[in-house]
């Protein structure tokens, strides 16, 4: 917990990002979201010091129990925002200019607000920023290329999570630059929180 930053009151969680194959530390919850099912709604501030890098990093990760204990992942890859799911490597979206033009880079040094909902029944993932969808993280059981067309094949056409943690913090695959992040405001819901 620090003062350092804040969104609102008095205290955020810093986690302090290096480069490096999984140099990593989280905070976890690991009490709350069997609450939250059948559909798990997340919403939290973030404010990070360097713009994400080229490589593979992840600032969420939920286990996922009905996975082989693996983790759904939501972090970034060619400075953009991704999910990942750990089992397969799959990503959304796909890591194609095209995929990566779907997404966003979140700028530094400001507070941005983040949500998403997984569905354990039907595996769709949603995503806002600032309160807005973002085309290339939604996941809506139809492929589409360069967004879910990989995340949907193979195995990840019958994806049905269950999810039994979250954590909030750092960690990179190689290749991902040294940031400093904050978060605060996090909610854990049934239903869409909103940024408000």
């Amino acid at each position: 917990m620090t003062t350092t930053q804040v969104h609102t009151g008095g205290k955020s969680v810093v986690a302090n990002g290096f480069d490096g194959y999984c140099n990593h530390v989280f905070i976890r919850d690991a009490n709350d979201m069997a609450a939250a099912a059948p559909t798990w709604y997340v919403r939290f501030w973030m404010r990070h010091t360097a713009p994400f890098p080229t490589g593979h990093v992840t600032f969420l990760a939920m286990n996922d129990s009905a996975n082989g204990n693996t983790d759904l992942r939501l972090g970034a890859q060619n400075g953009a925002l991704m999910w990942n799911r750990q089992y397969d490597d799959a990503t959304l979206p796909a890591q194609s200019p095209a995929g990566v033009a779907q997404s966003l880079a979140v700028p530094v040094n400001t507070w941005e607000c983040l949500e998403f909902s997984v569905s354990k029944t039907t595996g769709q993932i949603n995503t806002w920023y600032n309160g807005t969808l973002v085309p290339g993280l939604v996941e809506d059981g139809v492929p589409t290329p360069d967004i879910d067309a990989q995340w949907l094949g193979g195995a990840g056409a019958n994806w049905r999570p269950n999810l039994t943690d979250l954590k909030l913090g750092w960690e990179s695959y190689g290749g991902g630059g040294n940031d400093t992040l904050w978060f605060d405001d996090v909610v854990l819901s049934t239903a869409r929180i909103g940024c408000s």
